[in-house]
Formats: structure tokens, sequence, C-alpha cells
């Protein structure tokens, strides 16, 4: 049974319904954002309804803003007149806004907002422990609101006018996606003419969320060193691309695993990771899927982009890749201290599985 969302003004004239906070974005088109705004125009006092659809990126904590300047910008914001209403054609009410007018009686109205492919999906930026305020992020808001006008900068809206819901634009996994990747390197050293091959790969190039990834390893020492371990790291790149080029790299996942392969010889076996979020939990500024309240989440899906999609303005983008180390050393007393790195990197692809159906809609 799915939930009601609902959130009332502070002065009790408006209330702002909707039947979920999970859009969809299918790359090549995103799920209409659906609802009601229940309207009580006793106190309007010759006042307008509007309703509004804001995706931003917020940049800055609300505490920060000390002298009056704004850590959001907003990318999108579509607004409409609810009430009056103003007797434009509006497409046919869905059957979730049907089951809403029932809850809202003769005082609802429904609106519809069709967002653009070329949005930036819900993501916000972890904060560290102590932080306080709203994250740093991108972020999508269904407002409600009364006010003469839709947007007059010099119109001030009372807080108490307005009722506003935080929503989720989302993807989950494609149906069908492609082979895994392949990446192998050979590394000669100093004082030998024969090489550490390395081999890496994986099965496909998408896991979801708390999947285990097995991963691929070959190795063939032709040389007279001796391979430690194994050491097996996960990072996520987030490319803020808003407001500067910054790149952040954040490791989400190091294992290290003691296998040997002395001089002269191969090596071949499947080691498996999980990168999560739990295991991450503090580490500031690491990109998850954008959050609602203290819900549970994941971390930021990887951001798919179709073909011709302007990349700025995207927002934020989030990549992952996994990179496979051989620590290499000639053995004995100094073997550590002259080790050396041979390295592959592997992409990859994490997100979450397309739920199996929607849920019945209770209004009860």
């Amino acid at each position: 049974m799915s939930k009601i969302f609902k959130k009332t003004s502070g002065n009790g004239s408006l209330a702002l319904y909707l039947g979920r906070r999970d859009f969809v974005d299918h790359v090549d088109s995103v799920d209409d954002v659906d609802g009601v705004l229940k309207v009580d125009p006793a106190d309007l006092n010759g006042r307008k309804v509007f309703v509004s659809l804001a995706l931003a990126f917020r940049y800055g904590s609300d505490d920060l803003d000390v002298i009056g300047l704004s850590f959001r910008k907003d990318i999108w914001v579509k607004r409409f007149q609810i009430y009056p209403p103003p007797g434009d054609s509006k497409p046919a009410n869905t059957p979730m806004q049907d089951a809403l007018l029932k809850k809202c009686g003769d005082q609802g109205h429904t609106f519809t907002f069709k967002i653009p492919v070329n949005l930036p999906c819900s993501v916000t930026l972890q904060p560290a422990p102590g932080d306080t305020g709203k994250s740093c992020g991108v972020d999508l808001e269904v407002k409600g609101y009364i006010a003469n006008d839709a947007d007059n900068p010099d119109e001030k809206i009372e807080k108490k006018d307005t009722c506003r819901l935080i929503i989720r634009k989302i993807q989950f996994a494609p149906d069908k996606t492609g082979a895994g990747p392949k990446a192998d390197i050979s590394k000669q050293f100093m004082m030998t003419d024969k090489p550490v091959h390395l081999e890496a790969s994986i099965a496909k190039e998408l896991y979801y969320h708390g999947e285990a990834i097995p991963i691929k390893i070959k190795i063939n020492n032709e040389t007279s060193k001796v391979v430690k371990k194994i050491k097996v790291t996960v990072d996520q790149t987030t490319d803020v691309v808003l407001y500067s080029a910054d790149k952040y790299t954040k490791t989400i996942l190091s294992e290290e695993f003691g296998e040997t392969v002395n001089a002269n010889a191969t090596f071949e076996k499947e080691l498996s990771v999980t990168p999560l979020l739990v295991n991450n939990s503090e580490k500031r500024g690491l990109a998850v899927d954008g959050r609602l309240k203290d819900e549970d989440t994941n971390l930021a899906s990887s951001t798919l982009l179709h073909s011709g999609m302007d990349k700025e303005v995207q927002g934020i983008l989030v990549s992952y890749k996994i990179k496979i180390n051989l620590m290499v050393s000639r053995g004995g007393i100094l073997g550590d201290l002259t080790a050396s790195d041979v390295g592959v990197e592997l992409p990859l692809i994490l997100m979450s599985p397309k739920p199996a159906g929607d849920s019945a809609i209770n209004l009860e």
C-alpha cells in the first residue's frame, strides 16, 4: 500500500498532496509529477494560488547566509496558477489524482508538471556528522503558495502562505546492459628483462547497490620478484559542473588480499568486493542518492546521459571505477622497501534495480 504525502501551509489554507515522492528518469523521458492542491479560499483576500516545481542546486547551508546571499541556484522552474482556475485546458486526471481528489473533496485542484530529460537527478553531498542545516546537492521541490503574482521578486511571500514537499528524480538500471570491461598491463622493472602481466575483468558493466562485484584476476609473474598482495579500491568521482569545474574523488572501498605470487609463477582467482554506504556514513562530501529527511538511501547512482544531452546542465555527474594494484617486491629483508605497484582500472556503473511493480493506492 502506498503512503500519501501531505504538507499543509501554516495558515491552513493550502494542503499539498502527492501519491509518491520518487519520479523516474528513463533517460529518454521522465515521469510526470502529478498531484493535488487543496485550497480553502476563505482567507485569500483577493490573492491567487500558484503551484511551482523547481529543480535547484544548493551549494551552502542556510545557516551560512549571514549577509543576505542565496546559497541556492534554480536550475529549472515551472509555475502556473491553480486558483482561481485560469480556464486553460489541462491534461486528463491520472488515477493517482482521482484517488487524491476523493481525499480533498471539492476544494481539490489537480496539477501536472512535465520534466525535461536534460535535468539532473537528485543527488546529495553527504554532510559530516556535526554539520547542521540542509545538505548541499541537487533537489526537486513542489510548492503551493498564495501571492498576487506567480513570480514577482518584489512581492514578499510569507512562510505561512506556502506548503512544500521535496521529491526525488531518480534513475533505475536499464533492462539491457553490456558486457563487463577488461583491462591488462605488462610492466617491466629495472634489472629484469621480463614483465609482470596483470589482467582484470568484471562479468558485466552494471551492478546494483549492495550487490557483490566479483573481479577476475589473472597474473603471470615472469620476473624474479614476488607479488606480496593485491589491493582493490573502488572510487567515486563527483563532477560538479554547475558553478565551477570542481571534481572530487573519494575512495568508498579499499580491501587488501594477501595473495602471494612467487617468481616465475601464475595466478588466477576471483576476488569479490561490495561497496556500501554504511561503510562510508561519516565521509563528508560523498555523493548519495537524494535524501528525503533521514530515510535510507544509497551511494549515488551513476549518471546516465543520452546521446546529445548537454553535460553542463546536469549539475552533478557521478561515476565509479575499480582499481586493482599488485604490490611487487624483491623479497628478503629489503623487499617491502623496494616494492613497486602494477595496476589497472575498470569503469563501473552502480544503480538501483527497477521495482517489481507499483503498489496499490490506499487513502484510508
